[in-house]
């Protein structure tokens, strides 16, 4: 059985190109994925989490405001019992938070430049198949 991603665009960002390139690359990479589109809450990407049974979701973001809007994606991700699902990010991130994200429950961030094998195998390595 395939890994399901959601991938998504917490907030105010317009800016959805590498999201849709790191859902496409996931795709080739054989993995179901579900776009959610633009400007979405927290409480609206868990939600489409849970109803498509996504082991991951992986946030992108370049307005500045992922030291809020990915933590709170995976509180309210343990908040509905789903702390098994991966929560990983990338977009404009910088080095100095990647730590902070991290120990907020972030497992991996991706910042510009990285390969999209890299994060393929990323998740590949880091998100179990569903049997």
């Amino acid at each position: 059985m395939a890994i399901r991603v959601v991938v998504a665009k917490p907030g105010l960002d317009g800016h959805d190109r590498g999201a849709k390139v790191v859902a496409r690359a996931l795709r080739d990479a054989g993995m179901e994925v579900i776009y959610t589109g633009l400007h979405q809450t927290p409480q609206q990407i868990v939600a489409a989490a849970l109803q498509e049974d996504a082991q991951a979701v992986g946030l992108s973001i370049h307005s500045g405001a992922h030291l809020t809007l990915f933590p709170k994606v995976v509180q309210l991700l343990r908040e509905q019992g789903a702390d098994d699902v991966v929560v990983f990010g990338g977009g404009i991130i910088p080095d100095a938070d990647i730590e902070v994200l991290q120990a907020a429950g972030v497992a991996a961030i991706f910042t510009p430049g990285t390969r999209m094998k890299t994060i393929t195998d990323w998740v590949k390595a880091n998100v179990p198949e569903r049997t």
